[in-house]
């Protein structure tokens, strides 16, 4: 099996991220608005936002999807190293 390079993964690791943190950006300003103007007391205060917010953003960011989007990402790679092929062979 092929695997992506350092920066092929950082990149999707990166974007997965940002897309969870999208998706969720509702639960994400929940917390976001009860952790405001606190410091350590945040732990206890705002532990069912981050119970939520952490809930949403593992479904995206779990090892079931990152493994779907790999191959997703290496199934794109090839086809565009297939078209480059075959454009240079014209």
């Amino acid at each position: 099996m092929e695997t992506l390079s350092r920066r092929e993964e950082e990149a999707l690791v990166k974007a997965t991220k940002t897309r969870a943190l999208k998706e969720c950006e509702g639960l994400v300003t929940e917390f976001a608005n009860c952790a405001t103007g606190r410091t350590v007391s945040v732990v206890w205060a705002c532990k069912d936002q981050l119970r939520a917010m952490q809930t949403c953003v593992a479904q995206y960011t779990n090892p079931d999807n990152m493994d779907d989007l790999r191959a997703d990402y290496m199934k794109q790679k090839r086809r565009k190293q297939v078209n480059k092929t075959t454009e240079g062979n014209s």
